[in-house]
């Protein structure tokens, strides 16, 4: 049994596992089948879902430690009895090196710029070689990973010492790594974006897109965090007396990056269709001919209608279930948006969606859940030994 050393705070850790992950380890298992099923099968329709997952497993992982980083900064109270859910799900970033991997090895099957004869009567892509080439990418790539790694280590290490320490000291120097970390945050997770997004279609730019990444990202990240803290807090894994005003703290940031999401979305497609230039307006074209059009249309109702009615009312911005429906929609809407950015680039005329798109999200889905119970074992699931906790406890608006 741990407890913290404050009397007021009452917190037992749990050794079985929280009920909504019991399945984890099959759903992984089953995923994990058909996701290698599809290479053996297609491996070019495979690998496109797979940066489509990889993407999505990524925001949740990096947008996590970004929320993380932004609470050692501001100093927020309301949000440390779950911040250790957010340190647990960053570990997804640890597995992306792995989704990288059969990408890399079916890399000319994806990316344009990587075939020599187009490059030869291309000059645009000649210009771009430089930065685009199969070499620099993937020491970029390293790089990016290597960044997220160190960051992840310093953070849940400083974070996880101090249950045992209670040394205020440890949120001082996490609060150093976070301002440290941000900036290299913003530069690696922009050019994570362009590099496996937007330069499947070599030709096209957009100077937003790292932001528009950015904001799906973070609106991922907390939902995942939301709802894996609901979920564990109606089962009894984390500590008594939460009050209403924490849930709407969560609903009040979901609600935020939904619509900033929607501002940036807006903005890069009106300055493109403002601006009318042909190496802009094609990406936009070609996803509004055939049942991609309908997809076009769709994100909007599917990203921003849709979850902006869910919480725009007071009342549900602290009402758990509405909370835990909508994180879950988020997700599913932010997997729509990468979807729709990245599979025109495969299958230009219709929109195909089969077996092998519903084995990557039961894959997605799997690695999530068997992720966060794996690193969740011989853990406390609440930052005992941070010295704001008590007073998080006592938080109102």
């Amino acid at each position: 049994m741990t407890t913290s050393s404050d009397n007021a705070v009452n917190y037992v850790r749990k050794t079985q596992n929280p009920k909504f992950l019991t399945l984890s380890l099959p759903i992984f298992a089953i995923g994990l089948l058909g996701l290698v099923a599809g290479f053996i099968v297609n491996p070019t329709q495979a690998s496109f879902n797979l940066v489509v997952i990889m993407a999505w497993l990524l925001s949740i992982g990096v947008g996590s430690m970004f929320f993380i980083g932004i609470e050692y900064l501001s100093g927020a109270v309301w949000s440390v009895p779950f911040r250790r859910i957010a340190e647990i799900n960053s570990s997804l970033i640890l597995i992306m090196p792995i989704l990288a991997i059969p990408i890399i090895l079916n890399i000319h099957s994806l990316y344009h710029w990587t075939h020599q004869d187009v490059l030869a009567t291309d000059e645009i892509l000649q210009r771009k070689s430089p930065y685009l080439n199969e070499t620099f990418f993937i020491i970029r790539n390293i790089i990016y990973y290597a960044v997220w790694v160190i960051f992840y280590f310093l953070l849940t290490y400083f974070s996880n010492k101090q249950d045992l320490t209670k040394d205020q000291q440890l949120t001082r120097r996490n609060t150093v790594v976070s301002a440290i970390f941000m900036p290299f945050f913003a530069l690696t997770l922009t050019f994570f974006a362009i590099d496996w997004l937007m330069s499947l279609e070599p030709h096209w730019y957009s100077t937003i897109f790292g932001v528009y990444y950015f904001s799906g990202t973070v609106l991922a990240a907390i939902s995942a965090f939301t709802y894996i803290s609901i979920k564990l807090n109606e089962e009894g894994y984390l500590v008594d007396n939460l009050k209403p005003d924490h849930f709407y703290s969560m609903g009040a940031l979901l609600f935020a990056f939904t619509n900033f999401w929607a501002y940036i979305a807006f903005s890069q497609f009106m300055l493109i269709w403002y601006a009318n230039l042909p190496e802009e307006t094609f990406w936009f074209i070609n996803r509004g001919v055939g049942s991609w059009l309908y997809m076009s249309i769709g994100i909007i109702f599917v990203k921003f209608i849709v979850p902006y009615i869910l919480l725009l009312p007071q009342p549900a911005k602290m009402n758990p279930s509405r909370l835990k429906f909508a994180s879950l929609w988020i997700l599913f809407a932010h997997y729509y948006d990468l979807f729709w950015i990245v599979m025109p680039t495969f299958s230009k005329e219709r929109l195909i969606f089969g077996w092998i798109e519903i084995a990557s999200v039961v894959f997605a889905v799997g690695t999530i859940m068997a992720i966060f119970l794996l690193f969740s074992k011989n853990r406390n699931l609440v930052p005992i030994g941070d010295p704001k906790l008590k007073r998080s406890l006592e938080f109102h608006l």
